[in-house]
């Protein structure tokens, strides 16, 4: 497919750009370490250290530069900046932090011993800024995810109270992470829906499966369908008390599909979904959305078309121009693999 001088152009640029980034981190790490009152008195902004993290995001969404951070001893004072007395570098720290330890396990287990959870939970329970709550619950659920240690520590830290709060917040954003970040845990956890059911957990979703953003809806949609499939919970799952209003918000949820354009009914497909296995999980049978012909469109399934394969060039070379940019510029250009189209025939 290449041929072996291709291969050796690629790993050689691969090597010197990697190399480069190295360099790059270690002096970011160096600007990381300076206090704060150093760099003000240099002229260093909040803004050029928001710049700064932004780069560093952009180096560390690979796996091995991520807990490469550690070794060149970047990773704890990048935890220091989720305590930053700027609002908006506390925020960006939580990102990196959410890039960094997504997918990885030695990271997760590197942020976890260097107590990153921590200040992380502090900042999801009790930032006075919904922005920087919002960035540091994306970061525990990705440093939680598929991470046991993760997860027994986030419930001893009272976990799902916070969650509790945070959907009770008007951030549709907040909600929405605060949401899925439930659903994962009960889908892992079916032991927990009591303790969810017990604080309340229920009638909450119930009211947020109303909202008028779509993904809230579906979000809180998905929390009450394990709830529902949870069987320790009696005959109702772990809905309890809700069943009744649960089949009243299903019937108003039925009533507003039946009524979308077609244009509606395909974005909120897997809302139907949703509604139709809460009601047959409920009910023991199907939801009036199958007779009504709208649980599934004609066309729904059919592959997207192909409008891309044709414009595609050899990823090697087109690929490796962009390393010949200096490293140390801030914002790089993303690596594109699609190229220029075919020449117009005559």
């Amino acid at each position: 497919m290449y041929s072996e001088e291709d291969k050796r152009w690629f790993m050689e640029a691969m090597q010197s750009q990697t190399i480069d980034v190295i360099k790059r981190m270690k002096e970011i790490t160096l600007v990381m370490k300076t206090p704060e009152q150093v760099l003000e008195a240099q002229g260093v902004t909040a803004a050029d250290i928001e710049d700064m993290l932004d780069e560093l995001q952009e180096h560390v969404e690979s796996i091995d530069m991520a807990n490469d951070l550690y070794s060149i001893g970047g990773l704890v004072p990048l935890l220091g900046y989720l305590k930053n007395s700027h609002a908006n570098i506390r925020a960006k720290a939580a990102e990196v932090v959410s890039t960094i330890v997504q997918n990885n396990p030695r990271s997760q287990q590197l942020v976890m011993e260097a107590n990153g959870l921590e200040p992380l939970l502090s900042n999801f329970t009790s930032d006075p800024d919904v922005t920087v709550r919002t960035k540091a619950l994306g970061a525990i659920s990705s440093l939680i995810r598929h991470n046991k240690p993760g997860i027994a520590a986030f419930r001893l830290a009272n976990g799902y109270a916070a969650l509790r709060d945070a959907l009770g917040t008007e951030s549709v954003r907040f909600q929405r992470k605060a949401l899925n970040l439930i659903q994962y845990l009960l889908h892992e956890n079916s032991s927990d829906c009591s303790v969810v059911s017990e604080l309340g957990f229920p009638r909450i979703m119930l009211h947020l499966a109303s909202s008028e953003d779509a993904e809230v809806r579906e979000a809180a949609l998905r929390g009450l369908l394990e709830l529902a499939r949870d069987k320790t919970g009696g005959n109702n799952g772990g809905l309890g008390e809700e069943d009744g209003k649960l089949k009243q918000l299903l019937e108003e949820r039925i009533k507003g599909i039946s009524v979308m354009s077609p244009e509606d009914l395909g974005a909120a497909r897997e809302e139907r979904q949703l509604v139709d296995s809460l009601w047959n999980t409920c009910y023991k049978e199907p939801s009036s959305l199958r007779e009504k012909g709208l649980l599934a469109i004609p066309g729904e399934d059919a592959p997207p078309p192909d409008v891309a394969s044709k414009h595609f060039e050899p990823p090697l070379r087109g690929w490796s121009r962009t390393g010949d940019s200096d490293s140390s510029t801030k914002k790089q250009e993303t690596p594109l693999l699609l190229g220029p189209g075919p020449p117009p025939s005559n």
